[in-house]
């Protein structure tokens, strides 16, 4: 880590604009999408725009931030409470990048012209899965990022539509950019799916959903659909892979009423190296959340050749377009249904699956990177082109 008075000072000489960015998501332990976003969107913006000078910021206990190359200063600058808004705004307040990306959080109090990245407004349309403090905390912050951003990112057009009604945003300040998927996820080899099956202990074939276990990941509902189609004669599990997130035990227990037994795999957090082989070993993927601004699992899903379900409303629809099967994640047998239909029909499972592929071929982080690159230059610039 630099220091920072003698580091500025040779930065401001060179004349290249300095891009602060706030690292504090990018390198947890275990990432889900958002995380996954800060990460992948970091790299690529590196390595496609050499000639800015990147200020990469972390709070103190993070992972070592070991794929970023030495041309990224990083400033570790550890506070134990309200980290952007007390520590983060003295930092821009004492050493102001030119411009400051907030990838996956808040704007800090203090701050230069910047430009924020706004996942969804989940909180608003699924209210009961979020505990009411954590509500208030979602809406105030992200009305505060709204007002004050330079610019602002959406995943989807979804998530766009909800912040113009909301907020009332400015739609010249809002900009589009869907993310990317890894290459990693693609078509594996049969010693990887049995490899899979070994290490996770996963003998029939079985329905996988990805994601953070809490309430609005519509797990119960899931989990009722499977056991229909077990009850019906269908030789089929449900695996289900994700970390703890909010009301967890709630959300657990809708799960277990569903009476899968044997039939049900709660993996919790899968780590990225199995993650390709999982997704490609499933039968089927399903991600029939009540409310997704993206829905990152789901383009992994499709790159990895796996027939992928998803609900409607929110911004899945607009990730499978026709590649997938779109549902009703309020009705259990519109998600049976779906699942059914890919279960044993080999055309249709097939269609699925290479109409899945080329569709995710159009998601790369090197195409995010760009859009984000013209964004940037708004930023920079005060003006829109």
């Amino acid at each position: 880590v630099r220091a920072g008075a003698e580091s500025d000072g040779r930065r401001r000489m060179s004349g290249r604009p300095v891009v602060g960015i706030d690292a504090s998501r990018a390198f947890p332990a275990e990432r889900t999408g958002t995380e996954t976003y800060s990460y992948q969107l970091l790299r690529a913006l590196i390595a496609r725009c050499p000639e800015w000078d990147y200020r990469a910021f972390l709070n103190a206990g993070k992972v070592a931030p070991d794929a970023l190359d030495d041309s990224v200063e990083l400033r570790s600058i550890p506070f134990p409470r309200f980290w952007t808004h007390a520590r983060l705004s003295w930092e821009m307040r004492q050493h102001p990048p030119d411009l400051l990306f907030v990838p996956a959080h808040v704007i800090p109090a203090i701050h230069p012209p910047s430009v924020v990245t706004i996942h969804d407004l989940g909180y608003l349309h699924v209210a009961h899965a979020h505990p009411s403090r954590q509500r208030l905390m979602l809406d105030l912050t992200t009305r505060w990022s709204a007002r004050v951003a330079r610019e602002i990112i959406v995943p989807s057009q979804a998530t766009a539509d909800n912040l113009l009604r909301r907020y009332r945003v400015d739609p010249e300040r809002v900009t589009v950019i869907p993310h990317g998927v890894s290459p990693a996820f693609t078509p594996v080899s049969l010693e990887a799916r049995i490899r899979i099956r070994q290490t996770y202990r996963l003998p029939r074939p079985f329905v996988l959903s990805v994601g953070t276990i809490q309430p609005r990941k519509n797990y119960g509902r899931l989990a009722l659909a499977v056991r229909t189609l077990v009850d019906a004669g269908h030789d089929i599990d449900l695996v289900i892979s994700g970390r703890e997130g909010w009301l967890t035990e709630q959300t657990l227990a809708e799960i277990e009423r569903a009476g899968l037994g044997e039939r049900l795999h709660v993996l919790g957090y899968v780590p990225d190296r199995d993650l390709p082989a999982l997704y490609a070993t499933a039968h089927v993927f399903a991600l029939v959340s009540l409310y997704e601004g993206f829905g990152l699992p789901a383009l992994e899903a499709m790159a990895a050749g796996t027939p992928t379900v998803v609900a409607s409303g929110s911004g899945l629809p607009e990730i499978v377009g026709d590649a997938g099967i779109v549902v009703d994640p309020r009705s259990m047998n519109d998600i049976a249904g779906a699942i059914s239909a890919l279960l044993y029909d080999e055309e249709r499972r097939a269609h699925h699956a290479a109409a899945g592929r080329e569709r995710a071929q159009g998601y790369t982080w090197e195409r995010a990177a760009a859009d984000t690159e013209a964004v940037f230059r708004r930023a920079l610039s005060g003006r829109r082109s």
